[in-house]
């Protein structure tokens, strides 16, 4: 199952898949991820991005503390240990 959500200026998406949830929060400046999805990828790629572990669902995201953090993502301010609400506030600016 495929799951999207709108948040005030982001998109939330979440894909079920055998053993874990894949899940995506996009805003205008860049994204929060899951443990699914790779930092040194989004790093390469010189995208925005930070990722969240341990997470199922889109709360668990806005409420689990940032792990890692491409550089990008810290030229706008975003660290390890904020919240993915506070990192998605600084992605939508």
């Amino acid at each position: 199952m495929i799951e999207i959500r709108r948040f005030d200026s982001a998109l939330g998406i979440r894909i079920e898949l055998q053993n874990a949830n894949l899940l995506l929060i996009t805003a205008e400046r860049g994204y929060v991820m899951c443990g699914y999805l790779d930092i040194k990828a989004a790093e390469k790629l010189g995208d925005s991005a930070c990722i969240v572990t341990g997470v199922k669902t889109f709360d668990d995201v806005l409420e689990s503390r940032i792990v890692g953090v491409s550089s990008k993502a810290r030229e706008l301010g975003i660290r390890e240990g904020m919240s993915g609400r506070e990192a998605l506030s600084l992605l939508s600016t």
